[in-house]
């Protein structure tokens, strides 16, 4: 407005005093106001570049602020220097060592249980019966039947006597010539008939005596009788029960010779299998004591696989001692078994071995780039980076056996050689660690005064 206003007064100096009033005309006025234009136009372009030194000015000092203020904070934990034990876990149940399971070999109806649950038996003590009567009748026929056989027995034998007389008396006459060919023939053909049938009716005497004796076989086995000594498990027959025994033999009583020595087998998961061996020790526990954890000892490791659902395992058996008769067959157990023990070793908890930092770039080059705005608006030259180094998270982790630990508030990369494993700590063979040393397990970033 100033400037217009000069303007103006300026034209207005130039007009000549004796000229008189001057009236304007629009072209006039016109002529005036664009006289101020470019003045106009050059501090608006003052005004917009000040704005655009302010924005990236302020741009500049808010970057530099979070870039001086961002920090990464370590999570570490210590290198401790101790016992490591590996063990595998497995589930089982507890089972007798010897298990007898007690059949009926006939069929027929029960007529007395006389052994019932926890009861303890001796061997040939009577622990059933089947109905006899058939039974009995089958004896009774059988011994008339080898009654009937002997006197054809004793009938042979007469005949044989008679025909071989004849035949004797056949012979003398002939002899004399007082006997025919023809007679002799047929006395000989008696006696031998005779004979024939003395030894049909000994093998049918034979044939009888062994009836008898399935007979009477059969009726001892009406009573079911423990084989060992031991205690009833369980019992599944009923008085009156009819037993079927023709297909598969029924299974009436289980016996367990001696409860104070007992096998737990567990099922070893695959990829575990290789570690156990038979003389590993072990301990479990099952639900009904869990505050207590038994000794057991792996005796067999079998080779046959059980798939179940397709999960392959194998089975373990474990001796145990039951002399307080504490476990009971059934029971399921979890079992840790100690495959591997190693004294006075480094350890590193495994989430060392599975940290990596995050990808950081070290700018080390030999000309520095310029601070400032200037800094920050301008490249560095062609070389400027030429020295950058570059950690990832792939290099980092190219190695299992790496790990890193903070050393003057630095994370350093240090190769090691592991060795087992429980899971939660691992074994350090060889490397440049000591006890005390910081491993980093994680990493998270921070801001200062935050």
């Amino acid at each position: 407005m100033k400037a217009w206003l000069s303007s103006y007064v300026t034209v207005m100096l130039q007009k000549s005093p004796d000229s008189g009033p001057v009236v304007e005309t629009p072209a006039d006025i016109a002529k005036v106001l664009n006289t101020g234009a470019p003045a106009r136009r050059l501090r608006r372009w003052l005004l917009v570049a000040v704005v655009a030194i302010v924005a990236v000015g302020g741009f500049w000092y808010w970057h530099a602020s979070s870039t001086r203020t961002a920090a990464v904070t370590y999570v570490t934990a210590p290198v401790t220097r101790g016992d490591l034990t590996v063990t595998v876990t497995a589930t089982g149940t507890v089972e007798p060592t010897d298990q007898v399971d007690i059949s009926s070999e006939l069929s027929g109806t029960i007529a007395s249980v006389n052994a019932d649950f926890n009861d303890r038996v001796t061997q040939g003590s009577t622990l059933a019966t089947l109905d006899t009567d058939k039974l009995n009748s089958n004896v009774s026929l059988s011994k008339a039947t080898l009654e009937a056989r002997q006197a054809d027995v004793q009938q042979a034998q007469a005949t044989v006597e008679q025909t071989s007389a004849a035949l004797g008396r056949q012979q003398k006459l002939a002899s004399q010539s007082l006997a025919s060919t023809e007679t002799l023939d047929a006395a000989k053909a008696d006696a031998d008939r005779a004979a024939a049938a003395l030894t049909s009716a000994n093998a049918n005497l034979d044939i009888a005596k062994a009836n008898l004796d399935i007979a009477q076989s059969d009726l001892t086995k009406a009573t079911i009788v423990s084989p060992v000594d031991g205690i009833v498990l369980s019992r599944d027959v009923e008085v009156g029960q009819t037993v079927a025994s023709s297909l598969q033999a029924p299974v009436l009583f289980t016996l367990a010779q001696d409860l104070t020595k007992m096998e737990l087998q567990v099922a070893v998961d695959e990829a575990d299998v290789g570690k156990v061996k038979e003389g590993d020790t072990a301990t479990f526990t099952v639900e009904a004591y869990a505050d207590r954890k038994f000794p057991a000892t792996i005796s067999q490791v079998r080779y046959s696989p059980v798939t179940v659902e397709g999960v392959t395992t194998y089975t373990a058996v474990l001796t145990v001692d039951n002399s307080d008769l504490t476990l009971r067959p059934g029971m399921t157990a979890t079992a840790d078994i100690t495959v591997d023990q190693v004294k006075d070793a480094l350890l590193v908890p495994n989430g060392a071995l599975r940290y990596t930092p995050p990808v950081r770039e070290q700018n080390t080059a030999s000309r520095p780039r310029g601070g400032g705005l200037l800094g920050l608006l301008l490249p560095s030259g062609p070389g400027g980076n030429r020295n950058r180094t570059t950690i990832t998270p792939t290099a980092a982790a190219a190695s299992e056996h790496t790990l890193w630990v903070l050393r003057d508030g630095s994370p350093v990369a240090v190769r090691v050689t592991t060795g087992v494993t429980d899971g939660t700590h691992t074994v350090i063979a060889s490397g440049d660690l000591k006890e005390g040393d910081q491993v980093i397990t994680g990493s998270r970033s921070a801001t200062a005064g935050s």
